[in-house]
């Protein structure tokens, strides 16, 4: 068992958007990534994804219906829905995935 610091260990990552995964919990991948106010091109999967913002927001991209999820907030992706990220995003994400 340990700990992780998920705040500086995405803040140690070499640049914005490029994940780490920091673990593995009931058959998911846990990552972390760090933000910078860039977009992130569209994408689907074929599994549910969990996006959870530990800190600053994150503009989430809904088929152009933007969605502000701030600090605490968790949205979940259902599978094979596109989903993008806006501009202005910054500060710190988990992402939970297969």
């Amino acid at each position: 068992m340990s700990k992780t610091h998920l705040i500086s260990t995405a803040n140690q990552l070499p640049r914005a958007w490029a994940s780490t995964i920091v673990g593995q919990a009931a058959g998911s991948n846990v990552k972390v990534l760090r933000m910078d106010g860039a977009a992130y091109p569209d994408e689907s999967h074929d599994f549910d994804e969990a996006l959870l913002v530990l800190d600053g927001c994150m503009r989430l991209d809904l088929q152009g219906q933007i969605t502000e999820v701030n600090a605490g907030e968790v949205f979940i992706v259902p599978a094979g829905v596109p989903h993008a990220v806006a501009p202005g995003s910054h500060g710190t994400l988990v992402i939970i995935d297969r």
